[in-house]
């Protein structure tokens, strides 16, 4: 299995959570195939929103996820 990254982002009620506020408006910046590309991508979009500290983007490790014990 490849190792799946999925990267995505909102307004959260509290900057140190992961509270988001509107799950409708949930951006999903897309899914990748290794780190290193995920990675680009939450700091390109994480960039665009600097100024706003309720913005907040995350790298979501799917390949944990859907097989816990490979790791």
């Amino acid at each position: 299995m490849s190792k799946l990254h999925l990267v995505f982002g909102g307004r959260v009620s509290d900057p140190q959570g992961l509270d988001f506020v509107d799950l409708d408006a949930v951006e999903i910046v897309g899914l990748f195939p290794d780190y290193a590309a995920a990675e680009n991508a939450w700091r390109a979009a994480a960039q665009r929103t600097v100024d706003d500290a309720e913005m907040k983007y995350v790298v979501v490790h799917l390949h944990k996820l859907l097989e816990p014990e490979a790791e």
